[in-house]
């Protein structure tokens, strides 16, 4: 008998597809531990990017673009880990 807990396209896997399966739910937690960690990153630039736009002349703003450069991982890490550790289908 199946397992009712299991979604429906996942009660008839074979051994092959189940370990697919738990390496891309394994990257997808990889990627959102490494959102978790860039979003602590991020806090601790929130601290000095007020000083840097206001007092850092011309374009030379380095940590504000660093700051845009972690959000725009922890957005790309954490969508992307949060489609894989969802029972997509994987792109093959």
């Amino acid at each position: 008998m199946a397992n009712t807990l299991l979604p429906l396209a996942e009660r008839n896997l074979t051994p092959d597809q189940v370990a697919a399966l738990d390496k891309r739910r394994e990257w997808g937690l990889t990627l959102q531990v490494i959102a978790g960690q860039f979003s602590v990153i991020c806090v601790l630039l929130s601290l000095w990017v007020g000083q840097d736009l206001t007092y850092s002349p011309g374009w030379a703003h380095p940590m504000a673009y660093y700051m845009a450069v972690a959000l725009t991982i922890v957005f790309t890490c954490g969508s992307v880990g949060t489609y894989m550790r969802r029972g997509t289908r994987p792109i093959d």
